[in-house]
């Protein structure tokens, strides 16, 4: 092992099972030593999100089988590597997309999937855009490719992915319509769009008198029933990206129905004679590619990192917690009374 002889002693949060956020185990483990381009990441930020939220009711899509250490991404300094080639690695921070094992103090990962972090932004601010960054650069850019001048919808706009979404929109010069419940449409006003109470009974209404021609694209990481309705707010030619099936995530039953059933609806609209497009964004689509899928990752976050460097984009920091306190970090991200990202610390 280079740069460091001595093994690492992780700290890590770990779902037993199905549980309530309080259930979760602190465990503590010697990591093995780095192999050939792997390196040790001694973590400085990690965040929950809302597949950690899922997860803990066995209700994501391809979670582990349980136990196992949640944690979609993190921030974090290399302090050991495997090999000689990666050596000046050690003392840097990256960032990382984990999918689950970031809820810890180290973490062994391949020298491949870090992504360098500026040294203006700290590790909490960069934390907030890493998986909700290159998830709003992706969709925004890559799927609905929207341009300046377009006007769209973002459902969830006070979230994490959704408030980065309204940001990276207004600053390619996009019209946002944004949905957060009224305590949260003073952020959203700030953030630059405007605000719609999502828990209106007229929400469509009254987004259809803001945008009385319809909208060039719909954010929705509701799912569900409401699917139909993002449709319908499209203009011709629009996009609707869903990202999510937040709708049922307290349903009983298959993880994976609510997903195929979503996909199979915006199949069938895809057919339909009126130029409009509906895609389900999977963030790990095409990662069979692995090398083409680490460098579109790298790119796209290396893009938002360096926004927020600039200060085009604000961190969205909801609340800070230690590591050890992961429960309560859980618990408050569950409550739906939070505007941006929670993010565990050291």
């Amino acid at each position: 092992m280079h740069a460091s002889p001595f093994t690492t002693t992780a700290t890590e949060i770990a779902l037993p099972g199905k549980v309530e956020p309080s259930g979760l185990e602190v465990r503590v483990r010697e990591l093995p030593a780095p192999a050939e381009g792997q390196v040790v990441l001694r973590m400085d930020a990690t965040g929950v999100s809302f597949a950690e939220q899922q997860m803990r009711r066995g209700k994501y899509y391809d979670q582990p089988p349980f136990p196992f250490v949640p944690g979609y991404d993190v921030v974090g300094t290399v302090t050991a590597t495997g090999s000689p080639a990666d050596a000046a690695l050690v003392g840097r921070r990256f960032a990382a997309v984990t999918k689950v094992g970031g809820w810890a103090s180290h973490l062994l990962l391949d020298a491949a999937d870090l992504v360098p972090v500026p040294d203006e932004v700290d590790a909490v601010s960069a934390e907030t855009v890493v998986v909700n960054g290159i998830t709003a650069w992706q969709m925004l850019h890559r799927i609905a490719k929207v341009r300046g001048g377009a006007t769209i919808v973002v459902l969830g706009a006070n979230g994490g992915v959704g408030s980065t979404l309204v940001q990276l929109a207004r600053h390619a010069g996009v019209k946002v319509i944004g949905t957060a419940s009224a305590r949260h449409h003073q952020l959203v006003r700030d953030l630059g769009a405007v605000p719609v109470d999502y828990r209106d009974p007229d929400m469509y209404r009254r987004i259809r008198e803001i945008a009385p021609d319809g909208v060039d694209a719909v954010f929705d990481h509701v799912g569900g029933p409401g699917l139909k309705e993002s449709w319908g707010l499209l203009r011709r030619g629009g996009t609707l990206v869903s990202y999510g099936t937040a709708a049922t995530k307290d349903e009983e039953g298959n993880s994976q129905l609510p997903v195929l059933r979503s996909v199979a609806q915006l199949a069938a609209w895809n057919h339909l004679p009126n130029g409009k497009n509906a895609h389900f964004y999977n963030f790990w689509a095409g990662k069979r590619c692995l090398d083409s899928f680490r460098r579109r990752l790298r790119e796209d976050l290396t893009q938002v990192l360096r926004l927020l460097a600039d200060g085009a984009l604000t961190p969205q920091i909801a609340a800070q917690f230690p590591l050890a306190e992961a429960s309560a970090a859980l618990t408050l991200a569950e409550s739906r009374t939070v505007a941006g990202k929670v993010v565990l610390t050291p």
